[in-house]
């Protein structure tokens, strides 16, 4: 087991297998990978090596605009097609000029397993749980883009 629960009501510390799987350091920029282990859930490197294969790296890179005007890591679209080659869908949460309607909380959002994407960074929440490396929430303030489900 990978996960150490620090506030089970709120937050799981989760690497998404990473140390497991012998990868070193602990942090890197690896949100992406991370949340779509723990969220489908796949093993960490199988999860990397199909990202790896569509051109993702876990080091920072440039930046562009999505069709929402949101500033996104330009591998997003890249990211995305992998996300829902697995079955899953995106539900947006906010548009230009809608301001945040929807927060990183357990009572904002729907229950199951979801990938959450907001600000720079891409997080799993089981059942209004969120597993990372770090309680992302602010406590409770952050603001959801939008977020991956299961489809139906």
């Amino acid at each position: 087991m990978h996960a150490l629960i620090t506030d089970p009501e709120r937050f799981v510390y989760d690497d998404g297998g990473r140390w497991a799987a012998g990868f070193r350091p602990r942090h890197v920029s690896d949100c992406v990978c991370r949340a779509i282990a723990i969220a489908t859930p796949k093993p960490y490197s199988e999860v990397y090596k199909a990202l790896s294969a569509i051109g993702w790296t876990d080091r920072r890179s440039r930046y562009a605009r999505d069709a929402d005007g949101l500033v996104i890591p330009r591998e997003w679209a890249n990211e995305r097609d992998y996300i829902e080659s697995l079955g899953w869908q995106w539900a947006p949460t906010m548009r230009i000029g809608t301001g945040c309607k929807v927060h990183l909380r357990a009572d904002e959002l729907p229950p199951g397993r979801l990938i959450v994407r907001v600000s720079g960074h891409l997080a799993a929440m089981i059942d209004g749980v969120i597993h990372d490396n770090h309680d992302c929430s602010r406590g409770g303030t952050r603001c959801v883009y939008g977020y991956f489900h299961l489809s139906s």
